[in-house]
């Protein structure tokens, strides 16, 4: 099979691809994204495919992929229309303790965990790095990364937990703004 262009590549499985789309996610906007995204895999990691007589397959394969991924994404964390839920069905918004720390706070008990832990947590939650970038920077396989950040928010619970109970994490009082410009 002769190479195509991306444009002759989209004008030749667009319209099938978004058929498979639609029929898996039954919504047109998620079919149009989930469509764009498989082209944007190819327009990205096409090139690295080496039997050309697989594209179609490889399409496809990859627009499933896009689908059980967005699929695993709304099981974890669930989209709800605030219009379209009665008001006694909504959660009251909890804030944990670490939310109503000041940032001086918070990076006291920080420095309490140990550096094994401290290191994921300060790349992940503090500079916005991802798990394969911390995974690179740190030079650990992703699922180690992974742990060690799981382990590392549950210590710093428990340092948080400790301080507040004893007094030396105090927790940011918004009603006393002494000190503040």
């Amino acid at each position: 099979m002769e190479t195509l262009s991306f444009e002759q590549l989209v004008d030749s499985y667009y319209e099938s691809l978004y058929r498979f789309a639609l029929g898996l996610t039954r919504r047109e906007a998620d079919a149009l994204d989930i469509t764009q995204q498989t082209f944007y895999r190819w327009a990205t990691k096409g090139g690295q495919l080496r039997d050309h007589a697989k594209v179609k397959s490889w399409l496809f394969t990859t627009l499933h992929r896009e689908f059980l991924a967005i699929r695993r994404n709304e099981a974890r964390y669930p989209h709800l229309e605030i219009s379209g839920v009665e008001e006694e069905k909504l959660a009251p918004a909890q804030f944990s303790v670490a939310n109503k720390m000041d940032g001086e706070s918070l990076m006291h008990a920080l420095y309490q965990i140990d550096e094994l832990y401290r290191a994921p947590l300060v790349l992940f939650y503090l500079e916005n790095h991802s798990y394969r970038d911390i995974a690179e920077v740190l030079g650990l396989p992703a699922g180690t990364v992974m742990s060690r950040l799981s382990r590392g928010k549950e210590i710093l619970r428990q340092v948080i937990s400790r301080g507040v109970d004893s007094g030396k994490i105090i927790p940011l009082n918004t009603s006393n703004t002494q000190g503040l410009p």
